[in-house]
């Protein structure tokens, strides 16, 4: 099912084509959460994306999957579990069920200290 966007004159990518633009993640300021800004190239199959948010000592604190997004700027929370040491690393893997892998995207940010 196709639907109209304003923008609909942009140029889709194929799925061989289609990778991870922007990859960005801010610590709200109770320690707690990480806002992510994801965009990626305009589509013309919905991807899966896999994201990853992982602490100094490489333990996993928090996992996304997006299945099939509508659209390629993707805004989400994300809530930190656990006791957790900075920095943090955030990982986005873009690929498609049977068709083509792009390269994981990583970001690195640090979280204040929650008083």
């Amino acid at each position: 099912m196709d639907f109209f966007f304003p923008e609909d004159n942009l140029q889709r990518a194929t799925p061989a084509e289609t990778h991870i633009t922007k990859l960005t993640a801010e610590p709200y300021p109770d320690g707690q959460r990480v806002r992510v800004d994801l965009e990626i190239t305009p589509f013309q199959q919905r991807p899966t994306i896999e994201v990853k948010l992982t602490d100094a000592n490489n333990d996993e604190v928090a996992t996304a999957s997006i299945v099939e997004p509508m659209m390629w700027k993707i805004e989400f929370t994300m809530h930190l579990r656990g006791a957790n040491a900075n920095p943090f690393k955030i990982e986005a893997k873009l690929f498609y069920p049977d068709g083509p892998q792009a390269e994981p995207v990583t970001h690195t940010f640090e979280v204040p200290v929650a008083n």
